[in-house]
């Protein structure tokens, strides 16, 4: 019973690779490593109960207390997490389908795992799997187990109040909540702003979260925008740490764009700490080439918002984000939040009073990009991964030059090559991916 942390926890198909004894172990290992009480919170997956529960039985049976935050976004458990100064944990697969589910784990202040935090995760978690002998509490010792059906309602004051007293009543917005977390609030929120709000996907039954709607697939909000005639749409993911946005028009506008458009908009107003913005290896080269024109720095990580976080903190920096559409505004929040970041787009185009396709379109030209999945019969680690294609890739590098950028890497979740290639043209893009992706067949094998 193995457990490896990926770049957004763990995660895995519930009830096979994710099983209760396995997270019933985990909660007894975050327990003992980050402490309590904890506060704990899930998306709207069938498994997700059963999952819960587990976790907090491991939690109690180390003495700690468990604060149940029920069905909230990941974002919710984190404001929870920095409001309690107590660890979190949100048992959600994010994006996935629903028959995976995952554990998410903040320390105390709703802050992600550091890598030393995660190791000793995974050895306290090895001992405990192994048999560990070691006393546990009896009697009054025994973590309590409480709700707090208040955390909702304090999370969604919390985003209203990001907007300082500002209202979007001249919006009419369309919600795809993805059927997912996101359904518990961010309508009532944007309804709040005095926006007009048209929803989609708000209708959980445990088995549609992600499926056919939200951030993973944007046709029926693309539909809707365009039928209702709306200003802009937002799409969530299952746990709404993310958010896509379409515009009046129907296009959609990425992580990427969304990065510009906030990188630009804090810039305007003095708030863009440092005059920079931190994005990962995988934002488009356009984004860099728009954010060099306009005078503001970029600083790139690995994949992984967790390093994007960790670079805000480490340089005073105020913004940044994946093309995934997982932003961070840290002075507003201590994780990526989708709810928030939509929140502050529309505060964005309400003050421009200019349609999003427009500012969308002056933020950043989007160069072509071509992402090719290449499936391994197991999981490699970055470097077994750079040293086998190395070669093939500086090559792909040199024939493109300063006109295009070429990324393999292997998937922090599952036993994936991600090979990216962007370049002046979509044909070109497409050729250069196809020849990696026949070297990472050959070097790696299927």
């Amino acid at each position: 019973m193995p457990l490896e942390f990926g770049t957004d926890g763990i995660r895995g198909l519930a009830n096979d690779e994710l099983t209760p004894e396995l997270v019933l172990a985990l909660g007894r290992a975050a327990a003992r490593v980050l402490g309590g009480p904890f506060v704990v919170g899930r998306d709207t997956r069938r498994s997700g109960p059963m999952l819960q529960a587990a976790f907090a039985a491991g939690v109690a049976s180390e003495g700690m207390a468990v604060v149940d935050l029920g069905v909230i976004p990941t974002p919710g458990v984190a404001f929870a997490s920095a409001g309690w100064r107590a660890p979190g944990a949100v048992v959600s697969a994010s994006h996935n389908p629903f028959p995976d589910n995952g554990v998410k784990l903040f320390a105390p202040g709703g802050r992600k795992l550091t890598d030393d935090e995660e190791a000793t995760l995974e050895a306290e978690f090895a001992r405990i799997a192994a048999g560990d002998p070691s006393a546990r509490p009896t009697g009054a010792g025994v973590g309590a187990l409480e709700s707090d059906p208040a955390a909702v309602d304090a999370y969604a004051a919390h985003l209203v109040a990001s907007l300082e007293g500002r209202t979007l009543e001249d919006l009419f917005v369309v919600l795809d909540c993805g059927h997912g977390a996101a359904s518990v609030v961010a309508p009532a929120v944007v309804r709040e702003t005095g926006a007009r709000v048209e929803v989609l996907g708000d209708r959980p039954d445990g088995t549609n979260v992600n499926d056919g709607c939200g951030s993973t697939d944007l046709t029926a909000l693309r539909k809707a925008v365009a039928e209702h005639g709306a200003d802009a749409g937002l799409a969530f993911d299952g746990d709404a740490d993310r958010v896509l946005a379409v515009d009046g028009t129907g296009e959609v506008v990425d992580g990427d764009h969304l990065i510009a458009l906030c990188a630009l908009d804090l810039r305007s107003r003095g708030r863009l700490d440092g005059g920079t913005v931190v994005v990962t290896v995988m934002t488009n080269l356009g984004f860099r080439l728009a954010m060099e024109e306009a005078g503001i720095a970029v600083h790139e990580t690995p994949v992984g918002d967790r390093h994007v976080l960790e670079a805000l903190d480490a340089n005073g920096w105020s913004l940044g984000g994946e093309q995934s559409g997982h932003l961070i505004f840290r002075r507003l929040a201590t994780t990526g939040d989708g709810i928030l970041t939509g929140l502050q787009l529309l505060d964005l185009i309400a003050r421009r009073s200019r349609p999003l396709a427009d500012l969308a379109a002056e933020a950043m030209t989007r160069l072509p990009q071509v992402l090719r999945n290449v499936r391994l019969a197991v999981r490699r680690d970055a470097a077994a991964v750079n040293d086998a294609v190395a070669p093939a890739v500086a090559a792909e590098s040199d024939r493109l030059g300063a006109h295009g950028r070429v990324l393999v890497r292997p998937s922090g979740t599952e036993p994936l090559v991600r090979v990216m290639v962007e370049a002046p043209t979509e044909a070109q893009a497409d050729a250069s991916a196809a020849r990696l992706v026949a070297e990472v067949e050959r070097l790696l094998g299927p």
